[in-house]
């Protein structure tokens, strides 16, 4: 990590960022990760270019910036995080920008604890994961273009109202779909405790391997608990993340007997051809493969 702190200056120096596509006001907003990229796009609709720091299919929690990440940032006009501990990372790499402000689009958002692990206590940072709470992000990055950019405030608003409409539309199917599922079978088994906000709004029970990415994962001990726990609760299917190791739970599953379901997405859209390239359809792909899962059982 230390080398490439060393470089930094000298690149932005060399305009790190040359060849990419400017905006049509210069204004870039940049985001940690590609959910909050494309949330920040819904908004934005083509007044303001939006980058995600991160791509698709890279694991948020314990990314390494590198030279040329600060060097984007330099230049940004504006930096959306998500918070509550996701970017763990963050605090060294702020601490290297010069006077680019960052919004918080998790402010209002009373988190739900974590409920093992090292972080035991800590915010649960996947608030994105409930649709409901999403239109709090909605709200906070309309706010924040609106502050950045009060020109086209109109605009952002107009896009924020109709984005949430969706988003509460979404909200109704996924309840619907998920309340044909008898109560004794709401099992959402995971590798990362990634789902406690969707599971509180749909009445879900949730199981998983480890509490959150960037901490130990799959030790003998989170693999002992969570066979007991399966069986116990006598759960048909289990399932894992895009953007970790899945060969834990897929041990899981063949100690257990059951079927492994596939996978969710959670910290990080695919890109546009595959199973999640939106915030929206990442909701859609987890229930349908959840709801599938517990149908073929």
């Amino acid at each position: 990590m230390r080398g490439w702190w060393l470089g930094v200056w000298v690149l932005v120096g060399l305009g790190g960022c040359q060849g990419e596509p400017s905006a049509p006001d210069g204004r870039v907003v940049l985001t940690t990760f590609t959910v909050l990229a494309d949330m920040t796009r819904q908004v934005a609709g083509e007044q303001i270019r939006v980058e995600s720091l991160t791509k698709p299919g890279v694991e948020i929690h314990g990314y390494e910036p590198t030279p040329r990440d600060l060097a984007r940032a330099q230049k940004a006009s504006l930096i959306l995080e998500n918070g509550f501990g996701l970017e763990r990372w963050a605090e060294r790499f702020y601490r290297n920008l010069r006077s680019v402000p960052r919004v918080t689009v998790t402010a209002g958002i009373t988190p739900l604890p974590i409920q093992s692990g090292s972080a035991h206590h800590q915010p649960n940072p996947h608030a994105w994961m409930s649709p409901r709470l999403a239109l709090i992000y909605v709200e906070n990055i309309r706010q924040a273009l609106v502050q950045l950019d009060p020109a086209n405030a109109a605009i952002y608003t107009q896009n924020a109202r109709r984005y949430q409409q969706e988003i509460k539309q979404l909200d109704q199917k996924l309840k619907q779909s998920l309340g044909v599922i008898p109560a004794s079978q709401r099992y959402l088994v995971s590798c990362e405790g990634a789902f406690s906000y969707l599971a509180r709004d749909y009445g879900l029970k949730e199981i998983y391997l480890w509490p959150i990415n960037a901490e130990q994962q799959g030790t003998p001990q989170q693999i002992r608990k969570t066979i007991e726990q399966v069986r116990a609760s006598q759960v048909p299917v289990v399932f894992c993340e895009s953007t970790v190791n899945d060969q834990v739970q897929k041990q899981v599953a063949k100690e257990t007997g059951v079927k492994f379901g596939g996978i969710f997405y959670v910290d990080s859209l695919t890109a546009p051809g595959g199973a999640a390239p939106t915030y929206l359809k990442l909701l859609e792909h987890n229930v349908n493969t959840l709801i599938q899962g517990l149908k073929t059982n």
